[in-house]
């Protein structure tokens, strides 16, 4: 087949699931030449190449990663006939206007298709997703870690794809020890979702060939977890697919893409977060629950947070740190740092907006539904150092950080910090553990 004849393509993408589904779906198919992917809702991950080492014999020296506001010119000029889009924790209403954008070119628009891209899995595998970004999965995830790990022994996390680096050198990636972080470049985004695993004693595995990151991870592990990110399915095929709803943001699991297949697809059901939410919210989710998928188990969850030192936030201005992605395209306000500097007593939450610099108020200017916290964005060396600066002009008395890791270990802060952490529990009585191992037979 002469490359005249193959279909061109396009895969609109954010770092992550739409290398997996060329990967999958594209890399060894003569009849489809991928001329570009897009790059979106990250920062610095465009003006790269997809890596021969990754793209295979039919595309010798890579593909290139353009940014999402050039998709026209490669339709239009480019003779690209197809764009696939494949990132999620989009609302429906979005992937429509994208849909319109392409198909005004011309050109045929398609989403990915989850299922098509699952891998097999030899040993038992759990998945866990959510509907929304920061419903808690990693929560949930560490959790459930820990309960296979009195059945299975050797438990393997496999966490989704945040490739953000030198992707020749993020074809495998295995994370079980502090300095494996360190010797990977790991962004504090990355960071966030491994360390905590590492310090229960879980290996995890990411990268971005999870053909070939699958068979390390089961060569060394009798049970697989698979750590979702954002909204998106899973990249195995699960024998027991969680499926985490958020009643803080009810009619999101219906609205945003790919949640429905998420919620209709899943075993177990969590209703997370009802220590935060009210019952008419809490219903609302149970509502969608029994409608879409009323085969599943419904476990209620609830998300306990703390601070290390109460005492030295009561009375306080406080400054507080939240997870970056939960707070910037996952839309929500406030995090555990917020809440749990408020119960301590907290005399004001400041407002680090007059205060921010650089990519860290152009943020401020792109979600700005974000008031009371700072994203703890650093997927960079400028974002790491502009978010330092933010928090050296700050003016308050203590900063709470709420992210998974140690931040201070990670960027300087001059002033005294106190951590938010948080974590699962059920709070019916279901347990969760139960529902996932009766699944498996254990």
């Amino acid at each position: 087949m002469t490359s005249t004849d193959r279909t061109r393509i396009v895969i609109m993408g954010a770092g992550g699931r739409d290398f997996h589904v060329f990967n999958t779906r594209y890399r060894h198919d003569p009849s489809v030449e991928v001329v570009a992917f897009t790059a979106a809702q990250i920062p610095h991950i465009e003006n790269r190449r997809y890596p021969p080492v990754l793209s295979g014999p039919l595309y010798p020296e890579g593909i290139p990663i353009r940014p999402e506001g050039e998709l026209d010119a490669m339709l239009r000029e480019g003779g690209a006939e197809e764009a696939v889009f494949a990132y999620s924790d989009v609302s429906l209403a979005y992937v429509e206007r994208l849909r319109a954008r392409v198909e005004a070119t011309g050109a045929r628009f398609a989403t990915f298709d989850p299922t098509s891209t699952q891998l097999p899995v030899a040993h038992p595998c759990v998945a866990v997703t959510a509907v929304r970004t920061g419903c808690g999965k990693s929560a949930v995830s560490r959790y459930l870690a820990e309960a296979l790990k009195g059945a299975f022994d050797q438990v393997g996390v496999l966490r989704h794809p945040m490739p953000y680096g030198h992707l020749e050198r993020q074809v495998v990636q295995r994370f079980s020890s502090i300095e494996d972080l360190e010797h990977h470049e790991c962004t504090i985004e990355e960071m966030e979702e491994y360390e905590p695993h590492i310090s229960a004693g879980t290996t995890v595995y990411a990268g971005a060939d999870y053909l070939k990151i699958l068979g390390v991870a089961e060569s060394g592990s009798h049970a697989i977890l698979w750590d979702g990110g954002n909204n998106d399915a899973p990249f195995l095929v699960p024998d027991v697919h969680v499926t985490l709803l958020d009643p803080l943001r009810a009619g999101h699991e219906l609205s945003y893409f790919p949640s429905v297949f998420n919620l209709e697809r899943a075993d177990v059901l969590v209703i997370a977060k009802t220590d935060q939410a009210t019952p008419e919210q809490i219903e609302a989710v149970a509502t969608s629950a029994r409608e879409r998928n009323p085969g599943a188990k419904v476990v209620l969850g609830r998300s306990p947070y703390q601070l290390d030192d109460p005492d030295a936030v009561r009375g306080k201005r406080v400054l507080a740190i939240e997870d970056g992605p939960t707070t910037t395209h996952g839309g929500m306000a406030y995090g555990a740092a917020l809440l749990a500097a408020r119960a301590a007593g907290a005399a004001e939450m400041i407002d680090p907006r007059p205060f921010a610099r650089g990519e860290i108020a152009q943020a401020y200017a792109d979600y700005p539904h974000l008031e009371n916290v700072l994203p703890a964005l650093g997927y960079g060396e400028a974002q790491l150092a502009d978010l330092t600066e933010t928090i050296a002009r700050a003016e308050c008395d203590v900063v709470v950080v709420g992210t998974p890791i140690d931040l201070s270990r990670v960027i300087r802060i001059d002033k005294p910090v106190v951590r938010a952490t948080y974590g699962y529990a059920d709070a019916g009585e279901l347990r969760l553990a139960d529902a996932v191992l009766e699944r498996l037979g254990c």
